[in-house]
């Protein structure tokens, strides 16, 4: 971007202003971005729904390991469409999990009293859990499908058949 700035600030002393700075940054890698991204909100899913027994790397293939150590303006060698089947049904566990998990806090808290989900999570209001996993669930190469159904089944499970037709 071209900035124009006025005769009077030209002359001017002292640190170099932060949008000069911020122009001088290399460009991000936003697939690499994106990758710490589904990182980090896997584990805040571990976190926030107290999974326990997961680890986080499991999910990964050896490529998608190492571009997590890597810089972020760097072009990385990402996961590719083909991946290996025990990773896939490792990542299809890990959601099924966490759709499980949300379901079962969210009714047993509303067993407990009559609370809804954004009183139960108060920072993450409209946050759905669920679909949130179903959103990765395309990042991980998952049927977003099948997400959903195990979703339904979980919501039946629990008696909140309302919810499960819809």
């Amino acid at each position: 971007p071209v900035l124009d700035t006025e005769d009077a600030w030209v002359s001017v002393e002292g640190p170099v202003s932060i949008v000069e700075l911020a122009l001088e940054q290399k460009r991000v890698h936003y697939p690499l971005v994106e990758h710490q991204f589904v990182l980090c909100t896997l584990l805040y899913a571990i976190m926030r729904l107290s999974l326990k027994g997961v680890k986080p790397l499991s999910l990964f293939d050896s490529k998608g390991k190492n571009a997590f150590f890597k810089d972020l303006t760097s072009i990385q060698l990402l996961p590719s469409g083909d991946m290996d089947p025990e990773v896939l049904t490792v990542r299809q566990q890990f959601l099924l999990k966490v759709v499980s998990a949300a379901v079962q806090t969210l009714c047993s808290s509303q067993k407990d009293r009559e609370v809804s989900e954004e009183e139960y999570f108060p920072f993450e209001k409209g946050k759905n859990w669920p679909t949130l996993a179903a959103d990765l669930a395309q990042y991980l190469q998952i049927s977003e499908d099948l997400v959903r159904r195990h979703y339904v089944c979980e919501l039946y499970s629990y008696g909140m058949d309302h919810l499960g037709e819809e």
